[in-house]
C-alpha cells in the first residue's frame, strides 16, 4: 500500500521560508516521479515542482522558479520542498504526489499534469501572512 506522509507546513510571514517533507513507502522509490501540487481556496490546483527519483531531474512552475527547490534523500525515500521568499499568494494546501511505474516520465523530466500522478498525500497547509 502506497503511503505519502507530509510534514513541514505552517504559518510564516511574507519573505520567510518553510521546508516541506514527504516520506514515501509501499512502492519502488526509484524510477518514479514525485512532486508537489498546491490548491488555494477558490482556485484550481496547480503544480509546484517535481523530481525524477532516478534521474534527479527537476521541474518547476514559473510562479515559483528561483524561490523553491525540490530535492530528495533516496536513503530515506523522502522528497523535500524548500520554499524561500514566500509570498501571500503561496498560501495553499500543498500535496505530495507520486507517479509510479513510469507514468509521468517525459523527455526532460516529469509531467506537470496532475492526472499523471496516481498517489496523493493528505496535504499540508502553508499560510503566508502579508
Amino acid at each position: 500500500q502506497v503511503q505519502l506522509v507530509e510534514s513541514g507546513g505552517g504559518s510564516v510571514q511574507a519573505g520567510g521560508s518553510l521546508r516541506l517533507s514527504c516520506t514515501a513507502s509501499g512502492y519502488t522509490y526509484r524510477s518514479a516521479c514525485m512532486g508537489w501540487f498546491r490548491q488555494a481556496p477558490g482556485k484550481e490546483r496547480q503544480g509546484v515542482a517535481r523530481i525524477g527519483t532516478s534521474s534527479g531531474t527537476t521541474n518547476y512552475a514559473d510562479s515559483v522558479e528561483g524561490r523553491v527547490t525540490i530535492s530528495q534523500d533516496g536513503a530515506k525515500n523522502t522528497v523535500y520542498l524548500q520554499m524561500n521568499s514566500l509570498k501571500h499568494e503561496d498560501t495553499a494546501l500543498y500535496y505530495c504526489v507520486v507517479a509510479t511505474q513510469g507514468r509521468a516520465r517525459i523527455e526532460g523530466g516529469c509531467s506537470r499534469w496532475e492526472s499523471d500522478y496516481n498517489y496523493w498525500g493528505q496535504g499540508t497547509q502553508v499560510t503566508v501572512s502579508s
